[in-house]
């Protein structure tokens, strides 16, 4: 007797062509990180590590109500043109990037697969303008998560001080998804020098940061008070709400609004 599978069918690095064929997936997540310094105590991989593990327990949780999401291999590599000074810090440029996800959608929407969420988890990747292109060369309906802005109050009803890069939130993720990666007793404070120029404090003018310059330890935000537990709730928090798009998604028809 042969025995049961175990391979999960809507992880793509696990599943059989069997199961494919089987349940065939309409919605696919392309996990998208960095390979970055995060301060002194989170492993470079950290964004790819949240990418990965966020898009597969929401479609953990969205097939067990019956929606048909693929998590694909995850994007190791995100934009990081800023620091470059940073030793192992590796660089995708926009027009890359824009191949890569032109490729992907196209590979996909020949195969019948027109719905396709991008699990973000660097703040230096900005897909819109990529997206808007994609979309439109493809006809798919192209969705952009960054995970760290869903459930706003969350974030700040379980961190004191979340922080942007390698802060309270992230290093709680880390200590709840991979505790023996972190040296949190190795950690900087994660302070930020501010900007010498006045006029680039005001809303709405932005240039970016000389990142090792603007943050020293390549922090941003102190992460002293970090817990795996708080980490493990946010996580189940994020994950759930990214479940419940990829449900809504699966079960999309044609001519509805966006997806028309």
């Amino acid at each position: 007797m042969s025995p049961v599978p175990r391979a999960r069918a809507h992880v793509l690095m696990e599943a059989t062509y069997r199961q494919l064929l089987d349940r065939r997936p309409n919605v696919a997540v392309l996990p998208w990180g960095a390979t970055e310094a995060h301060n002194f105590h989170l492993p470079h991989g950290t964004d790819v590590i949240e990418a990965e593990t966020i898009a597969t327990a929401a479609a953990d949780l969205a097939a067990r109500r019956d929606a048909r999401p693929l998590v694909l291999p995850v994007i190791p590599f995100g934009n990081n043109a800023q620091q470059q000074d940073q030793v192992a810090t590796i660089h995708l440029s926009t027009a890359t990037a824009l191949a890569v996800l032109r490729d992907v959608a196209r590979s996909l929407h020949r195969q019948g697969i027109d719905r396709l969420v991008v699990l973000n988890s660097h703040g230096g990747n900005d897909f819109k303008p990529l997206v808007r292109d994609v979309a439109l060369e493809t006809g798919m309906l192209v969705v952009v998560i960054d995970f760290w802005r869903m459930r706003p109050e969350a974030l700040t009803r379980i961190f004191a001080e979340p922080g942007d890069h390698a802060g309270e939130m992230e290093t709680s993720l880390l200590l709840h998804l991979c505790p023996e990666l972190v040296a949190l007793d190795q950690a900087g404070p994660g302070a930020a020098n501010t900007w010498a120029l006045p006029g680039l404090k005001q809303a709405g003018v932005w240039t970016p940061r000389p990142w090792s310059h603007v943050h020293p330890d390549t922090g941003s935000g102190n992460p002293a008070a970090a817990t795996a537990a708080k980490g493990k709730e946010y996580f189940e928090l994020i994950a759930a709400a990214v479940a419940d798009v990829l449900v809504d998604l699966s079960a999309a028809r044609k001519g509805g609004i966006p997806y028309v």
